[in-house]
């Protein structure tokens, strides 16, 4: 079982690494106006980057063999990066 010490830092992490993703199309919108997001946009994307995190981080305490953790964080980012792509562009 993991140390509470180990846990709290590898969810600090995930905030960082939504927080940093981010970052990305906040900086593009100085630059171009081809990045247009809105509040909601962000919103949207950090509520499905900390729900992926998240999601992984429970893997890791639920499941006890590597191969059922593949499986099931390869389901969760599938399963975001398909619902960021309807909601980006209309794919299905």
């Amino acid at each position: 079982m993991d140390k509470p010490d180990n846990r709290r830092k590898r969810v600090t992490l995930i905030l960082l690494l939504c927080a940093g993703i981010l970052l990305v199309p906040l900086i593009a919108m100085q630059f171009t106006t081809e990045v247009d997001w809105t509040l909601q946009d962000f919103l949207v994307a950090a509520i499905l980057l900390f729900g992926a995190g998240i999601g992984i981080e429970l893997t890791l305490g639920f499941f006890k063999t590597r191969a059922s953790r593949i499986i099931v964080m390869m389901l969760i980012l599938i399963g975001v990066l398909s619902l960021w792509i309807q909601l980006a562009i209309g794919f299905f």
